[in-house]
This record gives structure tokens, sequence and C-alpha cells, in this order.
């Protein structure tokens, strides 16, 4: 096939691959309530919190885990192949996820079984995108190819939001089955158009690494899921006995990785590609860069469904949707900036334009603190459009700059790590968010939530009862769209009101007034936090290197790096 005609054929098709990917990350995240009311569970019961949790970072978790490794093979056995195969397992795990006839905990471990399936179909196609664009396009279309796909992708994390919410009242089962055609037909396009366009070079699979390196993983992501819970008396559980051996065990594990991969023969994990300068710092922007984005969608459907949009007459069940609607221009900043800046930067270099985004970024994390948390929305709209568009001026040209800076034979595993750090990042800054938002609400809101229970004649035992329950119970109850006093109360002791402080209990402004206060506290915690981490990023990217006013030149080719006694420095220098 012409190579000019070719290369936007493997864009498009990849494109649409990481769109499903992405989407499928966020599109459960405002269908949950309808959901486990499909399944008959209540997720705000104590013992459920597990499924919640891991319907929602179960998913992320293995795309984390399996991403490096997928890349590899697609090295070893050709990116292609690989990829279209993530596209087989990821329809066929949608269709299975449409027929889930179980309720209760049974119905719920079947969703996340298979949510987890889907994740090694959506890791498949996030491995190995980016490595069949770097190969289809010239160096100097690069950052523009590589621009629309990875802010496609990014904004397939918002577009999930809205799509969830238009499709689950209608019916659960279609978040999933939605999936279904448009995956089948990017499966039959995949295998009938996309050409295998690397040289395959086959060597043994790291086994040992790959297990330490899954294991040290999924120990961090699942300590992330219990240290945001409740335990022993304290609002979080970070310093749990549970949590603690989590995460020693992670560090053995991760330490007996990187020993492994410095020895054997065919690592997984490239270590010396983090000779190249320009892979490190792009890298490890781009890992600054997801802590600073991942918990924020969190914190602003939070700030939407639990006071906002309350607080402008929208019914508790109606803020799921809505939530997704009003962060709309934070996807059209994505959308606009994403090509601009991959196009521009071809020509410019990398290096300014991923530079002013994270402190764009940083900027628009510091307004969201000035806003009121009953704002004007012409104004929070503004601000979002700044974020979207300063992350989109980061994502594009730092993506192309990574792969620009790996030798070819090495795409599909460099890419498959940059994308990882990326995955795992989010995962983190969840866990990083609403520890930081659970802190904040815990110094606070138990004051003010007994207060404001008694002074609308809630007896005092009920009262104490509600306003020491974990502050992770109301954000989770804010988040999945119930009413929080409503629910918290329960219907006995609601009956036992009167008629007019149930109204004013279960209104629209008795929860958003009494949580704003504390939510202010733990937002201003997590958004210092994005503000750090976002300008961090900012320098990282700046130390890359490379010429201002010239495009970034791609690695010169070499032979792969098989053994350790072969180096990056040592391929440069022949």
């Amino acid at each position: 096939m012409d190579s000019d005609r070719y290369k936007w054929i493997a864009l498009s098709n990849t494109t649409l691959g990481v769109l499903l990917a992405t989407l499928d990350a966020s599109i459960i995240l405002i269908a949950m309530p309808n959901i486990f009311r499909g399944i008959k569970l209540d997720p705000l019961v104590p013992g459920n919190s597990f499924y919640l949790l891991w319907m929602i970072l179960g998913y992320l978790v293995v795309t984390s885990v399996l991403i490096v490794s997928l890349g590899r093979l697609g090295d070893m056995y050709g990116r292609v192949r690989i990829y279209n195969l993530g596209f087989v397992i990821y329809t066929v795990a949608s269709l299975l996820l449409a027929i889930d006839w179980m309720t209760g905990t049974a119905g719920a471990t079947y969703l996340i079984g298979f949510r987890i399936v889907q994740g090694i179909g959506g890791a498949c196609l996030l491995a190995n995108a980016a490595a069949i664009i770097t190969d289809a396009f010239p160096s100097n279309q690069r950052g523009l190819a590589l621009g629309i796909n990875n802010i496609v992708g990014v904004s397939g994390m918002f577009v999930g939001l809205v799509l969830g919410g238009l499709l689950a009242p209608i019916d659960w089962r279609l978040v999933f089955l939605i999936s279904v055609p448009i995956g089948l037909f990017g499966t039959v396009w995949a295998y009938l158009k996309l050409e295998e366009r690397s040289v395959p070079r086959r060597a043994p699979v790291d086994w040992w690494g790959n297990v330490t390196f899954a294991l040290g993983l999924v120990l961090v992501m699942v300590a992330v899921t219990y240290g945001i819970r409740p335990a022993n008396g304290h609002p979080t559980g970070w310093t749990s006995p549970k949590v603690v051996a989590l995460m020693a065990a992670a560090t053995v594990s991760l330490i007996a990785f990187a020993m492994i991969e410095r020895r054997v023969a065919h690592p997984m994990f490239r270590l010396q590609l983090f000779r190249i300068r320009a892979f490190t710092f792009g890298t490890l922007s781009t890992f600054l860069s997801a802590v600073a984005r991942g918990g924020l969608m969190f914190m602003l459907i939070i700030w939407l469904q639990g006071i906002w949009l309350p607080q402008h007459g929208y019914s508790f069940e109606q803020t799921p949707l809505w939530a997704g609607i009003f962060m709309l221009p934070l996807t059209a900043g994505f959308l606009i900036a994403g090509p601009t800046s991959g196009f521009l930067s071809d020509h410019f270099g990398a290096r300014p334009f991923a530079t002013a985004g994270m402190i764009g970024a940083a900027i628009s994390f510091g307004l969201l603190m000035l806003l009121p948390t009953n704002f004007s929305y012409p104004t929070f709209a503004g601000i979002l459009l700044l974020n979207g568009l300063s992350m989109g001026m980061f994502a594009s040209p730092n993506r192309a700059a990574v792969m620009n800076s790996l030798p070819a034979t090495d795409r599909g595993a460099g890419g498959g790590m940059n994308q990882t750090f990326q995955n795992s990042a989010q995962v983190l800054s969840i866990g990083i968010f609403f520890t930081l938002m659970i802190l904040g609400l815990a110094s606070t809101l138990p004051d003010t939530m007994l207060g404001g229970l008694q002074a609308h004649g809630v007896p005092h035992a009920t009262a104490e009862r509600i306003a020491h329950l974990p502050p992770v119970s109301i954000l989770f109850a804010a988040f999945l769209g119930y009413n929080p006093i409503q629910h918290l109360l329960g219907p006995h002791a609601l009956a036992a009101l009167s008629p007019h402080d149930k109204a004013v209990l279960v209104g629209h402004s008795f929860f958003p007034d009494l949580i704003s206060g504390p939510f202010r506290d733990g937002l201003h915690a997590a958004f210092t936090f994005a503000i750090a981490a976002c300008l961090v990023a900012a320098a990282a990217s700046l130390a890359r290197g490379g010429v201002p006013g010239r495009a970034d030149q791609p690695a010169p080719p070499r032979e792969p790096v098989s053994t350790p006694a072969r180096s990056l420095s040592e391929s440069r220098s022949r």
C-alpha cells in the first residue's frame, strides 16, 4: 500500500483503538449507580466498598501492569499482531460484560472479572498504537500524528463520562454493549488494512521480569485501594498493617525486578533506554502530568455532583450526567490544543510547548483554588478550558519527543514504558487526591455534620453516628449521584422527623451547604499538590534537551539492546 495513504489508515485505526481503550476507563464512573441498581447491590455498604473501588480501578490497574510486557511482545512478534489481538479480546469482553445475568456480589465479581479481561485487550491496543504510528509516519510528521492519537485518547476519559451518563439510565448494559459494534468494526478494519512495518526480533520472554514487575505494581495498586479506606479508627488506612505490608512486599518485588532487568539477556523493561535524556525526562514529565491530571476528574465530579449542581436546582439523581456535560470545556481544550501543538512541535521542537503547557496547567489549578465552591459557571468553564488547552499543549509534543528519541527496534518497549508510567500515575493520583481530600474533610466535617443534623431534629445518637462515618463514604455517596443525607439517615430515621425538617435535610441545599467548607479545605490541599506536580513536570520537560526552534530529532538507527553489556551510549558512539 502507498506509504502516504497507509499512514492515515494507521492513524485512523489506532486512534479508534486508543479512544475505545481510554473511554472504557471512565464510562462506568457516571453509570455506576445504574449498574449497582441493576445488579441489586448497595455500593455504600462498608463491606461492598471493595467492589466499588475495583469496578473503578480494576481496568486501570490491568492496563498499567501489562502495557510494558505487551509493548515488548510487539517488538518481538509484531506490533500489528499484538494490537489486532487486543481488538479481539476487548470486543469479546465487552459483549460478555453486557450479558451479566447475576445479581449481588456474584454479579459484581463477574463484572470486575471481565473488566480485567477487557483491560487486557485495552492494554494490547495502548501498548502498540504509538509504535505503529511512529513506524508509519516520517519523523517530521509524528508530532501531529501522535498528537491526534494521544489527545483523542486522553479526551476519551472525559467523553466516557457523558456517554455513560446518557446510556446508563436507558439500560446499564448499553454502557458495555456500545463498544461491541465499534470494536467489531475496528477489529475487521485492523486485520484487513494494518501492515507490519517493523522488523520483529524474536527473543526469549523475560518471565521473571514480567512476574516481579506485575506483582509489584499490583501490590501498589491494591495498597492504594486500601489506603483510601478507613482503618483502625483513622479516616484513611495508609498506616494500617495491611497497607504497610502490601507496600513493603511491593517494594521488595520491584527491587527484585530492577535487579533481574540489569542481568537478563533480553529484559522486558529496557532500563538502558533511560540513558537517552529526551526519553528519561519526557517519561518523568508524562508521569507527573498524569499524577496532576488523574485525580482532577474525580475532584471535579464530586465538586459538581455533591455541591454545585444541587445548589443550582439539579436533583442528585441527575447530577452524574450533568457533571459530565459541564466538564466538556476541559475536553474541548484537549481537542483544540493537542493536534495544533503536535503540528507546531514538528517544526519548532517539543520543549517550549510541553514546558509552557505544564506551567499553564499549574496556573489553572491555582485559579480553581481561588473559586468559591458556589462559583459562576462561565468562570469555571474558562478555567477548565485553560486546563485542557495546557494539558493538550503538553501531551502531544511530549509524546512525539519520547517516541522520536527511541531507536526503531525499541519503540514498542519504550512506548509501553511511557504508557505504563502514565496509567500508573493515574491510579496513584486517585489515591493521593482522595487521601488529601479525606484528610481535609476529617478535620472539620464531623462537627459540622453533627451540628447541622441536630439543628433539624435528628436525635443526638443518630447524628453522632452519621457525623463520625468515614469521610470516604460521604464522598462516594456524592460521587455516585445518591442523595447523601437521605441515604445515610435511612427511611426509619427520616420518618421520625417533621415534614419541614425532612424536606430541608433531603433538599438541594442542606448537604451542599454543609459540606462546602470542609470540602474546600480538602480541595485546596489536592490542588496544591497538583500545582507542585505540574511545576516539577515543567522543569523536567525543560531539562529534556534539544535545540529550541528546531524539530526534535529521532534517535539514530541501531541494533537492539539485547544484553547489559551493550549500552546505548556505546551504540551512539559507533
